[in-house]
């Protein structure tokens, strides 16, 4: 029986109103348990691809499907689970962590759905859990540090249950040792992960495939150390790694 995958995205172009043309006709698909890297140049499209996976912006051609599932916004039903499905966790951590204490942030999504009592509580401990914060589910958000709040938003997303992971940015502003418990974290997770990033070598570590979307369309969609070992490909959708460091020397964690 063939898998359904976690993301289909056909022909999908957007023009914002002031006509603005962001997206030029995407085609990408990501199986279930990929962990992919979205790699690009400032412009080129990415947070509107972004976007468009639930349901936020609509109206351009072609189409979305999540778990199979269009991403229809004049269904008001399906969008709901469409955005249940995919939880995106912002590059700022202060974008999504609101309420007075941790387990209050983590809760407040699925309380949303209408879950409450045992099965409320085991979604946020769970949640909590796997991040590795359990221990400050009764502090308030903004007594902790950047890369444990960002953690706790990992964790207000996977609430949710979500199919897909969708991490804008996810080592930004983080240390040495906080991007390392961060990539911990995103290895033990059993779901699809879209990583938007700038971070070249975190992408070489974590997602074993990457797409490069530039102008508006895919114009790479490789091994991300095939991708990142190509540097006339790199240089002309402006993309560098950093000074020192080798492609060829990293091993992906599986």
């Amino acid at each position: 029986m063939t898998t359904v995958p976690s993301l289909e995205v056909q022909g999908l172009a957007y023009a914002y109103p002031d006509g603005t043309q962001a997206l030029y006709g995407v085609d990408v698909t990501i199986g279930r348990g990929e962990r992919v890297a979205l790699l690009g140049p400032n412009g080129a499209g990415k947070t509107t691809l972004v976007l468009h996976l639930n349901g936020i912006l609509h109206g351009g051609l072609g189409s979305v499907r999540v778990g199979g599932m269009r991403v229809d916004p004049k269904d008001r039903k399906a969008l709901r689970e469409i955005r249940r499905r995919v939880g995106v966790v912002f590059q700022d951590p202060d974008d999504q962590l609101f309420m007075p204490t941790v387990r209050e942030d983590v809760a407040f999504g699925p309380a949303n759905l209408g879950l409450r009592g045992p099965e409320l509580d085991r979604r946020v401990e769970d949640a909590l859990r796997r991040v590795g914060m359990l221990e400050v589910a009764d502090r308030p958000p903004q007594h902790l540090s950047f890369g444990q709040r960002r953690r706790v938003a990992v964790a207000t997303v996977l609430a949710m249950e979500p199919e897909i992971l969708v991490l804008d940015e996810p080592s930004s502003n983080l240390d040495p040792a906080g991007r390392r418990e961060l990539a911990e974290i995103l290895l033990g997770l059993e779901v699809t992960v879209l990583m938007v990033t700038h971070d070249l070598p975190y992408a070489a570590e974590l997602c074993p495939r990457s797409l490069i979307l530039s102008g508006g369309v895919i114009a790479a969609d490789a091994p991300t150390l095939d991708l990142l070992g190509d540097a006339e490909l790199l240089g002309a959708h402006r993309l560098e790694l950093p000074f020192g460091f080798d492609p060829s020397a990293v091993r992906p964690r599986v």
